[in-house]
């Protein structure tokens, strides 16, 4: 009975960690108009949706830090490049590389850069 509850226990801890790690491979890329005779591929919703699918779980849904640090005013600390850097690398004490990547790593990056 032990073994079987210890298996249960396991096994469900095993699934809410992969869900935490966020996937959405659903991503909507459909270019929108901004009234300025150009387009754009992301605004701020998205990369909401982006924070909210692949770093809330470590960042808190409200940005204000839980097992990774506060990202409230990350911009006033590195700039965008710095920021892309980070996601594409990873960073020491506990930031993982590659947990966002291509256009949703640049979405993010701008984003996080203009928190100050």
């Amino acid at each position: 009975m032990k073994k079987k509850l210890l298996t249960l226990l396991l096994g469900t801890s095993l699934v809410m960690g992969l869900a935490a790690c966020g996937g959405g491979g659903d991503k909507d890329t459909t270019k929108k108009d901004t009234g300025g005779g150009g387009t754009e591929t992301s605004n701020a919703s998205d990369a909401q949706k982006i924070f909210d699918q692949k770093c809330s779980s470590c960042h808190g849904g409200d940005m204000k830090g839980g097992m990774g640090p506060n990202l409230t005013k990350v911009g006033s600390k590195y700039s965008k490049d710095e920021i892309l850097d980070i996601l594409k690398n990873g960073k020491s004490g506990g930031m993982p590389a590659g947990l966002v990547t291509g256009d949703d790593a640049n979405t993010i990056a701008t984003w996080l850069a203009a928190k100050k």
